[in-house]
């Protein structure tokens, strides 16, 4: 049986007290502010990280350490908080969280108010492994295990995007690793009233089942999670004041962006945006696509296709149109910075065989080559890149925004565990590289004297805290049919609580969809509409007929003019809505920098009241002001919706006025995507 301690004061830098009982019990002790337990050759740290939040950390066989990869900032907000050491047990209260630690050192987080209980570690077994498991795999790494307690009402969001189409993942288990089109961001908020991020960028997973929760790093050196207590809304003004908030979105980068895999020479891009132009549609970017360098990883135009850029972008800007270029992380042995690269130490490295981890095709060779990739975690290979950045885009041209696209990195064979970054081996690190690569370029605008509302990127893949650098992410390289469709909603939603508020999908989708095909055209009017009220509105796509992969290749036509007669005047109405909406989008811009309140919001973030709420995942607000109810089946021209109780909704096509807590039915024929108004707020929905 466990005995209570007494407590006695201890001389040392930073201890201020102690309790210490029976050989069976571990140690407690107040050290700089923090609540600490020692025993069985653990250590575990609880200190205040932010209002109503703690910073959780714990390392077998030997102290703490800091400078460990994560998405912390490196200090938190000044906190006040209380610690007590008593009978064996220790406390600490911050605002509205309360932590608990018994005597042999597992933890119950409680609100603070009620002492109820939000989360709570759970043994395994009676006798052995506990809450914390460390297996030993080498060279002091642990494969870590961290278990918490099941709970049957409880409804778990966030941890990044996935194909997975459910809003609440409880009962799934998700891989922490990226790739195209799943993006593992460890941020899980709760309908239980918290919100934690899983502070390890290692290759793992989380297991959200019904009789636990158990998050898992492959190989790491401690554990350490973040968690704050709150509804999400709250949640998320938490989480991003420690992990940074997103800089102001450019005003440019709220409009329509044109792209397609790909235009490949300097003429034809300049062809569709004139077009735009002469029919008098807005047009905001278009991107420069991938193969319009010389080789992989010479990060410069190719002569041959792209003649003139100067010539090019300043034509661009006089229509008022921002252009944005593709670069890739990846290196080819052909491009003349290979062998410097690799000489500085510079490419991502391996355990066992040769620098170059996927086979891509390169210009001038009839077949692939293997490539390597930049190492974005060593700062100085990220200003190596960025100094090609500056050299061949920004300096001659003034091109500012990039695209990141397969910045995963995208592995061939995706092994992890065989990578080595200047940052740890890849098992330790691997989620990091999507953040640090946008990094690269934020910290190189930046140096150049641009302001942080000058910064944007888009990438293919992110992690906790890409968005403090100016990273909008896309949904990946998804199909093009209405279930796919139906399953971005999920995704931009969960990505949105995972802390990052600028996110898009591929209008259309990506892999294929015929223009001149009458249901595939539905589906593109239906996900246009969509794109419309998404964060960022961008047209891509590898449309019918397409080419084999290489530097030769293009699709289909894939302009709004593309899609017929019928499709035209309806995606031309929403390009027009996009444009009156922006006022509105870069306020809602404005609250995600400000707050760290997210664009795409789920109707539980405003209405956490309302029970109904927590289950919608085919509908979503777009700010606080306006519900957005995507058709998402085909041949559909009525649509059922949920309006949360609290509030009075005004259908914005027709001026009908409901009340809010019950499901209503609208009209919702092809031109048409169901939208209602919250309360007292006016739009220019209709011209």
């Amino acid at each position: 049986m466990n005995q209570p301690a007494e407590n006695q004061n201890i001389q040392g830098a930073g201890a201020v007290s102690l309790a210490q009982s029976s050989p069976t019990v571990g140690t407690f002790r107040e050290r700089d502010g923090a609540l600490e337990w020692s025993g069985r050759q653990e250590t575990l740290r609880i200190e205040p990280w932010g209002p109503d939040a703690v910073r959780v950390r714990a390392r077998l066989g030997g102290p703490l350490l800091d400078g460990l990869p994560g998405a912390l900032l490196d200090e938190a907000p000044a906190t006040e908080a209380s610690i007590k050491i008593e009978d064996g047990q220790g406390t600490l209260t911050v605002g509205k969280l309360t932590v608990h630690v018994d005597a042999e050192g597992l933890v119950r987080f409680l609100r603070t108010d009620d002492s109820t209980e939000l989360l709570a570690e759970a043994r395994a077994h009676f006798w052995w492994p506990g809450s914390r498991l460390y297996t030993a795999v080498g060279n002091g790494h642990h494969r870590l295990e961290q278990r918490f307690a099941a709970y049957e009402d409880e409804k778990l969001y966030g941890l990044g995007q996935h194909q997975h189409g459910k809003l609440d993942q409880k009962g799934l288990v998700l891989d922490l690793v990226q790739r195209n089109a799943e993006v593992g961001i460890p941020v899980l908020v709760s309908s239980r009233g918290y919100t934690l991020l899983w502070n390890n960028p290692a290759i793992g997973r989380v297991e959200l089942a019904g009789n636990g929760t158990r998050w898992v790093a492959d190989s790491a050196r401690q554990l350490d999670y973040w968690i704050t207590a709150g509804d999400p809304a709250d949640g998320q003004r938490r989480y991003s004041a420690v992990t940074g908030r997103t800089p102001m979105l450019p005003k440019w980068a709220a409009g329509f962006w044109q792209c397609k895999l790909r235009y490949r020479t300097q003429a034809e891009l300049l062809a569709v945006a004139r077009e735009y132009k002469r029919r008098e549609l807005p047009l905001s970017a278009i991107v420069c696509d991938f193969f319009h360098w010389t080789h992989l990883g010479d990060w410069k135009f190719d002569p041959a296709e792209w003649p003139d850029p100067a010539a090019m972008v300043r034509e661009l800007d006089e229509m008022g149109v921002k252009l944005v270029v593709s670069v890739w992380p990846s290196v080819s042995p052909l491009s003349e910075n290979h062998s410097v690269l690799e000489q500085r130490g510079y490419l991502i490295g391996t355990q066992y065989g040769p620098m170059a981890h996927a086979d891509w095709p390169d210009k001038g060779v009839a077949s692939t080559v293997q490539v390597a990739f930049y190492d974005a975690t060593n700062p100085e290979a990220r200003d190596f890149l960025w100094s090609k950045i500056r050299d061949n885009y920004l300096v001659p041209y003034g091109i500012t925004a990039f695209w990141l696209d397969a910045c995963e990195p995208e592995l061939k064979p995706g092994f992890p565990e065989n990578l080595r970054y200047w940052a740890g081996p890849g098992l330790e690190v691997g989620n990091i590289y999507p953040a640090e690569n946008s990094r690269a370029f934020a910290e190189g605008l930046r140096a150049e004297g641009f302001d942080d509302d000058e910064v944007i990127t888009l990438n293919r893949s992110a992690w906790a805290g890409s968005q403090r650098h100016g990273a909008a992410l896309w949904s990946g390289d998804i199909g093009t049919d209405f279930p796919t469709l139906r399953r971005q909603i999920a995704a931009g939603l969960n990505t949105a609580l995972s802390g990052i508020p600028w996110w898009n999908t591929d209008i259309g989708g990506f892999h294929g969809g015929d223009p001149d095909d009458p249901a595939y055209q539905e589906v593109m009017v239906r996900w246009f509409q969509f794109g419309a009220l998404s964060p960022l509105m961008r047209l891509h796509g590898f449309r019918d007929p397409g080419m084999p992969l290489g530097p030769d290749m293009t699709g289909g036509p894939n302009e709004v003019w593309s899609y017929g007669d019928r499709a035209l005047p309806i995606l031309e109405k929403y390009l027009r809505l996009r444009e009156r909406l922006k006022p509105y989008v870069l306020d809602v811009m404005r609250a995600a920098h400000e707050e760290g309140l997210p664009v795409m919001r789920p109707l539980f973030l405003e209405f956490p009241a309302d029970p109904a709420t927590w289950s919608v995942d085919d509908a979503y607000l777009f700010g606080p002001d306006l519900l957005v109810a995507p058709v998402l089946t085909a041949g559909a021209t009525v649509r059922t919706a949920y309006l949360p109780a609290g509030a009075w909704w005004t259908d914005a096509w027709t001026g009908e006025t409901y009340e809010g807590g019950t499901a209503v039915t609208v009209d919702a024929p092809l031109d048409r995507i169901p939208l209602f108004l919250r309360d007292e707020a006016k739009l220019p929905v209709t011209e």
